[in-house]
């Protein structure tokens, strides 16, 4: 018994325990009338507990096909789907309602119940699993504290902003209590402040409640907000995988850069032979390091883009700098960019 115990103990201090999400070669084709669609091809992937994993792609990249492929409400064509090391494809229908219990949704439209009232929507599924609707009731008002809106108990979903609904819809799903949490364009129809707002949550429950969230958007702005790591899809393949903050620093793929850099798009219009994109964390922030190359060279710097931002709780930063035409000039100042451990890549837009 103590040996086991050691060995798990092993395993959670080297990193080896279980993914509680692993796919392995999934694919889902749809048939039509005018043929088959491969909307997830051949997608290996694993997700550690306790993560905020992005999923992040452009309109019809399968990210929501892929999603759906986690509780089987899409049944993959191929592959293999495990939660918490159990194969979801070969539960039964009652085993596998029974799992779903521990994988909570939300979304971007919310899904509530008109005709009940906030509290009422939040006991819903305590009720389903049994539970008196006194003691429902009780323990919704707990989840309705958790987000923040204890005073819209007796309030209607029309009632309530697209905030608060999301809101209603997180308390709803926390009442289930899952292990997993899904968030399926979750933000897309907020506003920003409220976007921002809706994000804290989730972080605040992921590091409350120990869920672990797989967030599934096409914004950048989003997975940069939230997650640690995060998986690129392309017309239904994984095309880039890692750590936000290595997507961010020197996304790899061309499908990658059109994320990365969507915000920087208008600098293609720009008219130059050498642009670079230098990314800075927040400690390199505070040294002179364009001044000092501009004054030790001689040569002024065009900044054609600057951007501050927070990724997983770190400040970052990235330029699009116009290189002087000299190559040896420019040659030496990016050497001196790297020398002082910044990330510098030559950039190029595509449409």
């Amino acid at each position: 018994m103590i040996a086991a115990e050691c060995h798990k103990e092993n395993e959670r201090h080297y990193g080896m325990e279980e993914p509680i999400i692993k796919l392995v070669n999934v694919s889902k084709t749809f048939s039509s009338s005018t043929g088959d669609v491969e909307a997830v091809r051949n997608i290996d992937l694993e997700i550690e507990k306790g993560d905020i994993f992005g999923i992040i792609g452009l309109s019809g990249a399968g990210k929501s096909t892929l999603v759906r492929c986690l509780n089987l409400l899409e049944r993959p064509t191929e592959g293999s789907v495990f939660v918490d090391g159990k194969d979801m494809m070969k539960l039964s229908n009652k085993e596998l309602s029974l799992k779903r219990r521990d994988i909570g949704m939300i979304f971007q439209h919310f899904n509530l119940l008109m005709q009940r009232n906030v509290l009422d929507n939040v006991a819903f599924p305590l009720e389903i699993a049994g539970k008196s609707r006194s003691q429902a009731r009780k323990e919704a008002g707990k989840f309705l504290e958790t987000v923040g809106l204890s005073e819209k108990a007796d309030a209607y979903p029309a009632q309530l902003s697209g905030g608060q609904k999301q809101r209603v819809a997180i308390a709803r799903v926390l009442a289930s209590d899952p292990k997993i949490l899904l968030c399926d364009e979750a933000t897309s129809a907020l506003d920003p402040q409220t976007t921002k707002s809706i994000l804290n949550l989730i972080k605040d429950i992921n590091k409350s409640f120990g869920i672990t969230v797989v967030v599934i958007t096409h914004e950048m702005s989003v997975i940069q907000e939230i997650c640690n790591k995060v998986a690129v899809l392309d017309h239904g393949h994984k095309v880039e995988e890692g750590t936000v903050e290595e997507l961010f620093r020197a996304p790899k793929t061309e499908e990658a850069k059109k994320l990365v850099f969507s915000e920087t798009a208008h600098i293609r219009r720009m008219h130059s032979d050498h642009q670079v994109r230098v990314v800075f964390d927040g400690k390199s922030a505070f040294e002179p390091i364009l001044g000092n190359i501009t004054l030790e060279l001689k040569t002024p710097l065009n900044i054609l883009y600057a951007n501050t931002q927070t990724i997983n709780g770190n400040a970052k930063g990235e330029m699009i700098l116009q290189l002087p035409p000299n190559k040896e000039v420019a040659d030496k100042m990016v050497s001196y960019f790297k020398e002082k451990g910044l990330g510098v890549e030559e950039v190029t837009y595509v449409e």
